[in-house]
């Protein structure tokens, strides 16, 4: 008899068994498809003040764990190149920060909820 715990939590983080022993397991994301959904011109600049944030809180949560700026990330030494203020961001990672906030705004959309000033 299968246990109920184990099916639900496959089922809740997209779990597959990947072998007849059910000993290994495989995540598969499932993210929300969002690419109809257009984000009105008007909620842009929140985008970016989004991915600002983003970074903020991420930046904050590694220093608190103890890790500073570092030419080179070093999961040893918690050092990173990023720990920097969002301004001094490459344009690329800025972009990382941008999509993440881009996505939480269009899955806010799909969903139905608005989103005003």
């Amino acid at each position: 008899m299968e246990k109920k715990t184990d099916k639900m939590s496959m089922k809740k983080t997209n779990m597959k068994k990947t072998n007849k022993k059910d000993t290994e397991l495989v995540y598969r994301p499932e993210p929300v498809d969002t690419s109809d959904v257009i984000v009105p011109e008007e909620l842009m600049g929140l985008v970016e003040e989004m991915s600002r944030n983003v970074h903020e809180v991420w930046a904050k949560s590694r220093m608190d764990q103890g890790w500073t700026w570092g030419p080179q990330r070093d999961d040893e030494l918690k050092t990173h190149p990023d720990l920097v203020p969002y301004d001094e961001l490459t344009e690329e990672e800025k972009d990382y920060d941008r999509d993440t906030s881009m996505q939480t705004i269009k899955l806010i959309l799909k969903l139905g909820f608005k989103i005003s000033k």
